[in-house]
């Protein structure tokens, strides 16, 4: 088992966990947004990988906070392989970047989950999340369009 930052190698495995998160045809532009993360320093994607299979990802960023004296990591995805859950590697993960929190000078960490993510949300609670009301979006402009 290790947990290493995500390679451009890694496209295929990523694109295929996002799909079982419900986000299909990532194929076509993942392989540019892992160069974009890779050049920035408050960005970042942190592989699982088992027997150098890929089995999980998760995608974090930290964003500096004027009015509260730590900064906020925020899980932007955290995806296991469906075959490879309920194992601990999605603690794993969790554990990884909370540590990177810590050494980064966060308070706290956010994660935004649809209320279709049921198991999800159970999974967070167990690791003392706590649900956070409201978040609003506002679209501004269609992909590629």
């Amino acid at each position: 088992m290790t947990i290493r930052k995500a390679i451009s190698a890694d496209q295929t495995s990523i694109s295929s966990l996002l799909t079982d998160l419900g986000y299909p045809d990532t194929h076509h532009f993942i392989a540019g947004k892992l160069a974009l993360i890779e050049q920035h320093e408050s960005v970042a994607v942190y592989v699982y990988e088992l027997d150098k299979k890929v089995i999980g990802f998760i995608a974090i960023y930290i964003t500096l906070q004027l009015g509260h004296a730590g900064d906020i990591m925020r899980i932007n995805y955290l995806a296991v392989d469906p075959a490879f859950r309920s194992k601990g590697i999605g603690q794993a993960l969790l554990d990884y970047v909370t540590a990177i929190a810590n050494q980064n000078g966060c308070d706290r960490i956010e994660v935004h989950c649809h209320s279709r993510r049921t198991q999800a949300h159970a999974f967070y609670e167990r690791h003392g999340f706590i649900e956070s009301p409201k978040y609003f979006v506002k679209k501004v402009k269609q992909p590629n369009a």
